[in-house]
């Protein structure tokens, strides 16, 4: 009842066991998410899990807003070199070289401490300083497959995502530790089990290879 509701260019689904594909390198392919609730963050978890072969630069997960293109963002400086972005400042986290298998990566921020905190695979990489007292702004673009230098465009193909991507969710909260990596309810913001998202260019849904 809902997609009928929608203007037509939006679709929302419960995309359990589903992946978004993106097959190319290119400036033009992503998906715009439409969060459920629209406020600002001064604490949130962000959970998503993919798959690449790539070994340059990439975005997975791009929150831009007006006055800030990394307001939020998770970013792939190269191999093994993760980047969390809040309002414009970074903290870099280094992977440990692993299998070639999906990564499911999880990344929390609480704006009264400033504490980033990263997991891959279930594993904790430690905790960093960033942007405390901040406030992450509410009236924001949410892309997957690009990376924004501008508020919802400015697209770089060389920074783009190619491979697969799934199980997005993201909370308003820090999750308990014990769930950090081991979430079974979608976030109150993103929530992949109930997903209200744009496709543009070329982007492909296809059943999960993996669980």
């Amino acid at each position: 009842v809902l997609t009928e509701l929608l203007p037509h260019c939006l679709s929302s689904a419960d995309l359990r066991g589903k992946v978004l594909i993106f097959p190319q390198e290119s400036a033009t392919a992503y998906v715009s998410l439409i969060p459920s609730v629209k406020k600002p963050l001064q604490n949130f978890t962000l959970c998503l899990k993919s798959f690449t072969d790539l070994n340059r630069a990439y975005s997975l997960f791009s929150y831009s807003t007006r006055s800030r293109d990394n307001e939020l963002l998770l970013f792939i400086e190269k191999t093994g070199e993760y980047q969390l972005s809040i309002g414009n400042a970074g903290v870099n986290f280094k992977v440990p070289p692993l299998p070639y298998n999906p990564r499911h990566i999880c990344v929390s921020w609480e704006s009264a401490s400033g504490i980033a905190e990263f997991w891959i695979d279930g594993k904790p990489l430690g905790r960093k300083g960033v942007r405390k007292g901040y406030t992450v702004g509410a009236e924001a673009k949410i892309i997957l497959g690009q990376e924004q230098d501008s508020f919802g465009g400015n697209f770089d193909a060389k920074q783009s995502f190619v491979g697969e991507i799934w199980d997005v969710s993201l909370w308003d909260y820090v999750l308990p530790l014990k769930d950090m990596c081991d979430y079974s309810d979608g976030g109150n913001v993103l929530n992949w089990q109930a997903l209200t998202y744009e496709e543009n260019g070329y982007v492909v849904t296809k059943p999960s290879l993996w669980n």
